[in-house]
């Protein structure tokens, strides 16, 4: 095995082992500016335990969210510190208790509603869309559906194909809807709490794998009045020669490809979406214009992906006659995601891709 094989494969597992002092590192660009750790868990508690106490309307439900702190103990401490009335554990339902929710948020509540894995909003999909992204438009303006939408989604390990999807682009295709697909724990706890204040819907996209991994934080994000606007990505890393474009885990994939490149004398940037509705392409355009190239990393997959979208509105855009290659994509097999580790290790996005990708989009 190679030097650069061996990096990448230190650097998944780093990533993966999640309850570990190990799995614990920081895969910040910012580190510089930085005084503390903070989990990615712990990040996404703090924003629900700040909003909470914030905003009387504001109540969280779902499956096991209560008494048991949450499938993935993002909840932890809430029902004791609230109680029934604000923290709601729910039936097996979830086209049922989604129904409550938007009901609750046409009356002025604002909900939280965790789905256990973002594969069981297929149950409740008619609320998700019907009911809540479309109401606002079709009430004239008149209606707000103030909810947020949020849980684990896309491949974990080992959970095969009906609990490994990603959604991000199935429900930014929809009007009405806003999206947000966070990586670290700065994202989740800024706009977990722009999603929670905002006045229309929003589907809060986390990553199972990254629940436990903790990043440098500044002393900003600690505070209970920090809170990121939607809608703007982040460049995570300051590059010349080509943009990689991410969301999610994939930016972690993203700054692990830059380090190898880097020892190679390739310099990229790394731009973090954080939205994936609405999009900045203002940040993308500008990188992609002072870069000349462009890959970009989502763990769904190819046809009708984020990928997808970013090189259609890059055709059209400003920055079209800056490309000096065509752009790729980084996306999972296009397949129903496989049970055995062996297989889904092969459908699932990795550092080495981006690499690849990147020398290939620069001609070498």
């Amino acid at each position: 095995m190679n030097m650069a094989a061996t990096t990448v494969n230190s650097t998944l597992g780093t990533l993966f082992r999640l309850s570990t002092s190990a799995g614990r590192r920081s895969f910040s660009s910012s580190s510089a500016a930085a005084s503390k750790q903070l989990t990615v868990r712990d990040a996404l508690n703090m924003a629900l335990d700040e909003e909470l106490a914030r905003d009387e309307r504001v109540f969280v439900m779902g499956e096991e969210v209560a008494q048991y702190d949450g499938a993935y103990k993002v909840t932890r401490g809430l029902w004791k510190k609230y109680g029934d009335k604000r923290v709601i554990d729910t039936p097996i339902t979830e086209m049922g208790f989604s129904g409550l929710a938007v009901g609750a948020a046409f009356n002025n509540l604002r909900p939280v509603l965790e789905f256990m894995t973002f594969n069981f909003s297929m149950q409740a999909i008619d609320q998700v869309i019907n009911s809540a992204a479309k109401t606002f438009y079709m009430s004239g303006g008149t209606v707000n559906v103030p909810i947020v939408f949020r849980g684990p989604n896309g491949c974990a390990m080992g959970v095969a194909a009906q609990h490994s999807q990603c959604f991000a682009a199935w429900y930014a295709h929809c009007p009405g809807l806003k999206v947000i697909s966070p990586y670290d724990s700065e994202d989740c706890k800024g706009l977990l709490k722009a999603a929670i204040r905002d006045p229309d819907p929003v589907v809060f996209l986390e990553n199972e794998l990254l629940y436990g991994t903790a990043f440098d934080v500044e002393d900003a994000v600690i505070d209970s009045d920090f809170v990121l606007p939607i809608g703007k990505a982040k460049i995570m890393r300051q590059g010349s020669d080509c943009t990689i474009v991410a969301h999610s885990i994939g930016v972690g994939f993203a700054i692990a490809a830059a380090d190898l490149l880097a020892k190679e004398g390739v310099s990229v940037e790394v731009v973090n979406l954080r939205s994936i509705r609405p999009l900045d392409m203002d940040t993308v355009n500008q990188s992609v214009m002072k870069t000349h190239h462009c890959i970009t990393v989502e763990g769904g997959w190819p046809q009708h992906g984020v990928g997808a979208e970013i090189s259609a509105s890059l055709s059209e855009g400003p920055a079209f006659h800056y490309l000096d290659a065509p752009v790729i994509r980084i996306c999972g097999v296009d397949t129903p995601m496989p049970y055995a580790k062996a297989c889904e290790d092969a459908a699932t996005p990795k550092p080495q891709n981006i690499v690849d990708a990147v020398k290939r989009v620069l001609g070498n």
